[in-house]
């Protein structure tokens, strides 16, 4: 007789042990190793294989990346699709610019562009207490803070939301815009404030101390990263994803979703506002060019194409899409535009989850848990 093949011993076996679970690592360890990493990548690496020039460009984008945490929060978990991020950052970045130049002008001097217009005899008031650093520095985050609360006081009371919203808030910035350019004897115009020498007594034309900066800039990035992933993992986090699902049935429940809306929103304004201050010393300019309707929405599809629904997401997103406007612009000066255009289809159009679902979590949406997924039923 010709024995027959049956079905292996383990099919057999209805009481075996299961194959034992992979064990995964805790979230604070992930995110502590994610940390590690994130440092060691911009405190070590960068430093060692990138030119000062090209250094000086990675912190700039690293002020970008900043603008877009605050997005992150704002948007990617309350929802507010904010176009007008550029006016925090601008009064950030003129808080900042307005005190260095003033201490390059000197003891009750005047800013050389007031000199140059010869408009004005005297500093004006609302320029002196600039002067002075105590005043400045927080200046930088709370006069920021401070307009986002009263401009969001004002619309989430009324529950003014979705596309209106969008759009008041870049009407917000093209009006911030206009006034710039219409004060240019106190302002600087269009040409905003130039010929930043010095940041706190150092030359900024000295390499050593423009790397000093860059530091500064890659430790407030961290900073607000752990900032960001604590308010995101607190309970006001998912009370803020809540709101966002569902606005009604969380006013239903006796939370005010005005004031939910609101706290995120001021915290995104207070990001953007150190970023703007930290990008004045890194590139030495600040003009309306850099604030208006244009960059506001650049810092948006800087989100949408990192993933605006994770942490590092809108990290890897402003990065990405600020190295791509300089590599293209080098090698492409007439086509880049389009180029870049093209870019963010194809990232929006086959990475819905942004470039961080590439490297999301293996039981998460990404494409590459979906190949791990595949391949360990295929193994199994």
């Amino acid at each position: 007789m010709t024995a027959v093949a049956g079905p292996p011993v383990t099919d057999l076996a209805p009481d075996a042990a299961p194959p034992p679970a992979v064990r995964r690592p805790r979230p604070w360890l992930r995110a502590a190793a994610g940390f590690a990493l994130g440092a060691a990548l911009l405190f070590a690496v960068a430093p060692l294989v990138l030119s000062d020039f090209r250094l000086s460009l990675l912190a700039r984008y690293l002020c970008l990346a900043m603008v877009a945490v605050g997005i992150g929060i704002a948007w990617g978990r309350g929802g507010l699709l904010t176009l007008g991020q550029g006016v925090f950052f601008g009064l950030g970045g003129y808080a900042m610019a307005m005190h260095l130049k003033l201490a390059d002008a000197g003891p009750g001097q005047m800013p050389d562009f007031m000199q140059l217009y010869g408009q004005l005899d005297e500093l004006p008031l609302w320029w002196r207490p600039f002067a002075s650093p105590w005043f400045a520095l927080p200046a930088t985050v709370l006069l920021p803070m401070a307009v986002a609360f009263g401009l969001g006081s004002l619309v989430f009371r009324r529950r003014v939301r979705g596309a209106y919203f969008a759009i008041l808030s870049q009407a917000l910035a093209a009006a911030m815009v206009i006034l710039l350019v219409g004060q240019q004897g106190t302002t600087g115009g269009t040409n905003g404030l130039t010929d930043i020498q010095g940041f706190f007594g150092y030359d900024l034309d000295d390499p050593v101390n423009q790397r000093t900066i860059y530091f500064l800039i890659a430790a407030a990035l961290l900073a607000l990263l752990a900032l960001a992933r604590q308010l995101v993992q607190s309970r006001y986090g998912e009370l803020l994803v809540a709101v966002r699902d569902g606005e009604e049935r969380v006013r239903f429940l006796g939370y005010d979703p005005a004031t939910v809306k609101l706290v995120a929103y001021v915290t995104a304004a207070g990001m953007a506002g150190l970023a703007g201050a930290l990008f004045v010393p890194a590139v030495g300019i600040i003009s309306p060019a850099l604030i208006g309707i244009v960059p506001s929405i650049e810092f948006v599809i800087g989100v949408a194409v990192g993933g605006r629904a994770t942490l590092l997401g809108p990290v890897l997103g402003a990065v990405a899409v600020a190295w791509a406007r300089t590599a293209l612009s080098e090698r492409f000066p007439g086509t880049w535009t389009y180029l870049q255009g093209g870019l963010f289809v194809l990232v929006v159009a086959f990475l819905p989850g942004g470039l961080a679902s590439l490297v999301a979590r293996r039981d998460g949406p990404g494409p590459l848990a979906r190949l791990r997924r595949r391949r360990t039923e295929a193994a199994a």
